[in-house]
C-alpha cells in the first residue's frame, strides 16, 4: 500500500504549533480523525500514548513517527505535520523534532502499520527528501514530493506487490441492508454472490442484518477490491470506503438487477468514493441519493431500530392479556396476577420506546452521534405531549407524527448547530460533544416539541384517533382493504413499511385491529403463492417448486418477502392477484372484529388474538383468491426439455 494511499489532505497540517511532546501526540490524533480513519478518539488516542511509553518514536533527524495498532482504527491511515520551530520530542538524538508521522492501523491480522513505518523510515533517512518535505507551502507541493519519491524508490516492488494482493483478494465488495434486516437483505446478498459466480467474478457480500453484521469486510479487502455495491436502503459505515469506486443504490437492484451491478462495477467507469471526518461522501455523484430518498432512508433507519422494541414489547403485552384471562372485562385485565403484570410492565416499557428510538435514529441517520440525544429527547416530548398551553391532565401525545417530525427536526437542527460552532478555538473543540451540542440540541429541540409542534400535532393524533374509533362498518372494511392491499404491492418496500408502521402506531393508540388487518394482508401473498405451486405445478418451473415450503413457512411467520422472486419474474401475474387477495384478508379480518396486541408473529401469536378463527378464515381466503387470481393469469409455461414435473 502506498503512503499517499493513506495520506488524506485532512490529516496534513504544514504549520503546526505545539510546545511539547504530549500536546504533539493530542493534535496529530485529532488530524487523523479528520482523515475519517478513527472512529473511538480517545481509545486510539491511549494507544498512541501507551506506545510511546514502551520508546520514544522520535527516530533522529528531526522526525517522529509515533503510531498504535488498535479496534479503534477503521482503516489503516497517515496524518503529518511540519513543526517549523521545533518541538522536545525527548527524540533518540535528543534533538527537537521538526516533522511528525503519525500511523493509525486497525487491528487486524496484517501488520500494515510496519510496512507503512518502514517506507516512511527508509524515505525520510534521504535529506533532499526531507529538505523537500520541509519547504513545501502547499498540502498538494507535499504531497507530490511524497508521491515523486515513493515511485523512484519502491516502483517495482509496489506493482508486483499491488498484484499479489489483487490475486489474492476479492475483485468486487458489496454491502446489503434493508430497514428490518429479515429478508431482503440475505435475498440481495444471494443474488449477487450468486449472479457473480455466473459471471466469473470474485465477491465477498457484508450482510447488515437483523442479527448484526456478518461476513464483515476487511481492510484488506476493501484495499484490494476492484469495486464495491453497496445495496442498502438505511445508512451502512461508508467512511471505510473512502478512495474506493463505489456504487451505491436500493436493496431491490441488488435482488433484481444484480448482474447490471456487476457489469457496472467491473466496467472501470465508477466514482470514487470520499468521505469527510463523518463519513458523509464529498464530491461523490450518485443518482439515488435525492432529498426523496435522503429522507426515505433516515425515516427506514429509525424504523429498523425501533421495529425490536415494537415487536418484543407488544407480544411481551398480548401474553400479559392470555395470561390473565380470569380478569378479561375487568379494569386489572393483563395485570391481575403476578405473571401477567411482569410481562405487561416490561413489555410497557418496551413498547413505549417506540417513539423515542424512532426520532432518535432518524436524527442520527442524518447528523450522526451528535443528533441521537435531542432526537431521543424530542421522541419523548412527543411521546408525552407536552405542552404549556394546555394543563398536564389535557395533554394529548402527537404520537408517530410528532416523534417522525421530531427526529428529522433534531437531525437538521443539530447540522445548523455544527455549522454555527465551527470555527470555535481549537482549545474548545473538546466541549462540543459534551457541552454545546447537547445543551443547545436539547434546548432547541424542547422549545420547538413543546410551542410548535405538540399542540397542533396532537389535535390532529385525537381527530384522528377519534376518527378511527367512530368509523362505521363499512368504512372500516375500507380501511382494512386497502392497508391489506398495501402490504402485497412491494411486499417489504415503501407502501409495505408505511401500511406496517401505521398498524404499530395503531397499537399504541388502542386500536388493535388495524394491526390485525395489516398483519393479515402481509401473511396471504406467499401462502397464496405457495398454494398455488401445489396444485398448479404445471405453471411454474423445477427452481420456483423448489420454493414451497418455503413459502408457506415465511407466510405462517408474517414474511411477506418470500414473493419477492415471484413477482421480480413474473409481476403482471403475480402482483395483481397477490393485492386482490390481501385486500380481502385485510377487509374480512376488519369486518369481523380481529386484533392484534402483538405486532409480529403471524400464526405464532393467534391464541393471544381477538377473534382469531376469524382471524385465520380471513388468511385462508385471501391466500386461495391469490392462488386462483394467479392460475388464471399464468399460462402453463412451455419448459425446457431438461425440466421435469
Amino acid at each position: 500500500m502506498r503512503i499517499t494511499d493513506l495520506l488524506k489532505k485532512e490529516s496534513i497540517d504544514l504549520n503546526g504549533v505545539v510546545t511539547t511532546k504530549k500536546e504533539t501526540i493530542e493534535k496529530m490524533t485529532l488530524l487523523m480523525e479528520q482523515g475519517g480513519n478513527v472512529k473511538d478518539l480517545e481509545k486510539y488516542r491511549a494507544g498512541v500514548f501507551a506506545r510511546e511509553e514502551e520508546g520514544t518514536t522520535g527516530i533522529g533527524e528531526g522526525i517522529a513517527i509515533p503510531h498504535a495498532k488498535t479496534d479503534a482504527v477503521s482503516g489503516p491511515g497517515l496524518a503529518a505535520m511540519i513543526i517549523r520551530d521545533g518541538v522536545d520530542y525527548d527524540s533518540l538524538d535528543g534533538e527537537p523534532v521538526h516533522m511528525v508521522f503519525l500511523i493509525a492501523a486497525p487491528n487486524t491480522e496484517d501488520d500494515i502499520h510496519l510496512e507503512v513505518l518502514s517506507r516512511l523510515s527508509m524515505l525520510l533517512m534521504d535529506d533532499n527528501f526531507r529538505a523537500n518535505l520541509m519547504k513545501a507551502s502547499t498540502v498538494e507541493e507535499f504531497l507530490g514530493y511524497i508521491d515523486q519519491a515513493e515511485k523512484e524508490k519502491f516502483e517495482e516492488e509496489t506493482e508486483e506487490k499491488e498484484t499479489q494482493q489483487k490475486k489474492k483478494g476479492y475483485q468486487i465488495l458489496a454491502v446489503t441492508a434493508c430497514p428490518t434486516g429479515i429478508a431482503h437483505t440475505y435475498m440481495a446478498a444471494e443474488s449477487l454472490e450468486n449472479t457473480a459466480k455466473e459471471m466469473g467474478y470474485t465477491i465477498k457480500v457484508e450482510t447488515n442484518g437483523s442479527g448484526g453484521d456478518k461476513n464483515v469486510l476487511t481492510a484488506e479487502d476493501i484495499a484490494n477490491c476492484d469495486c464495491i455495491i453497496v445495496a442498502a436502503d438505511k445508512d451502512v459505515k461508508m467512511a471505510r470506503f473512502d478512495g474506493k469506486p463505489v456504487i451505491v443504490t436500493k436493496v431491490a437492484n441488488g435482488i433484481h438487477k444484480a448482474k447490471e451491478l456487476i457489469e457496472e462495477a467491473e466496467s472501470g467507469k465508477v466514482a470514487i468514493y470520499h468521505s469527510n471526518e463523518k463519513g458523509e461522501a464529498t464530491g461523490f455523484q450518485e443518482e439515488q441519493e435525492s432529498i426523496g430518498r435522503k429522507i426515505y432512508k433516515s425515516l427506514m433507519n429509525g424504523v429498523s431500530h425501533m421495529l425490536p422494541f415494537v415487536i418484543g414489547g407488544g407480544i411481551l403485552i398480548a401474553l400479559s392479556f392470555l395470561f390473565d384471562g380470569a380478569n378479561a372485562g375487568t379494569d386489572v385485565f393483563g395485570t391481575g396476577n403476578p405473571l401477567s403484570k411482569f410481562l405487561n410492565l416490561v413489555g410497557n416499557v418496551s413498547f413505549g420506546m417506540m417513539f423515542p428510538i424512532l426520532s432518535g435514529y432518524i436524527a442520527m441517520s442524518i447528523a450522526e452521534r451528535p443528533a441521537l440525544m435531542p432526537g431521543i429527547v424530542g421522541g419523548l416530548l412527543a411521546k408525552a405531549g407536552t405542552s404549556v398551553f394546555a394543563a398536564e391532565a389535557d395533554w394529548i401525545p402527537s404520537g408517530f407524527f410528532g416523534a417522525l417530525l421530531a427526529g428529522f427536526i433534531a437531525g437538521y437542527l443539530m447540522l445548523l448547530i455544527e455549522k454555527a460552532f465551527a470555527k470555535l478555538p481549537r482549545a474548545l473543540e473538546g466541549t462540543k460533544p459534551v457541552l454545546i451540542y447537547p445543551f443547545f440540541g436539547i434546548v432547541l429541540i424542547g422549545a420547538i416539541m413543546v410551542f410548535i409542534i405538540n399542540p397542533p400535532v396532537g389535535a390532529f393524533n385525537q381527530w384522528l384517533y377519534d376518527g378511527l374509533a367512530s368509523m362505521g362498518e363499512g368504512s372500516k372494511v375500507l380501511l382494512g382493504a386497502v392497508l391489506g392491499g398495501m402490504m402485497a404491492i412491494d411486499f417489504g418496500g415503501p407502501f409495505n413499511k408505511a401500511a406496517y408502521v401505521f398498524g404499530t402506531a395503531a397499537i399504541a393508540s388502542g386500536q388493535f385491529d388495524i394491526m390485525a388487518a395489516v398483519m393479515a394482508g402481509g401473511m396471504v401473498p406467499p401462502i397464496g403463492i405457495a398454494l398455488a405451486t401445489t396444485f398448479a405445478k404445471n405453471r411454474f418451473t423445477e427452481s420456483e417448486k423448489q420454493t414451497t415450503v418455503t413459502n408457506y413457512i415465511m407466510g405462517l411467520s408474517f414474511i411477506t418477502e418470500g414473493a419477492i422472486p415471484f413477482a421480480a419474474s413474473d409481476p403482471l401475474r403475480i402482483i395483481p392477484p397477490s393485492i386482490v387477495g390481501s385486500a380481502v384478508a385485510g377487509a374480512v379480518s376488519m369486518a369481523f372484529g380481529c386484533g392484534s396486541r402483538a405486532p409480529h408473529g403471524g400464526i405464532f401469536v393467534v391464541g393471544i388474538m381477538d377473534n382469531a378463527p376469524m382471524f385465520l378464515a380471513a388468511i385462508a381466503i385471501g391466500a386461495v383468491v391469490t392462488m386462483f387470481g394467479i392460475i388464471l393469469l399464468k399460462n402453463q409455461l412451455l419448459l425446457k426439455n431438461s425440466e421435469k414435473y
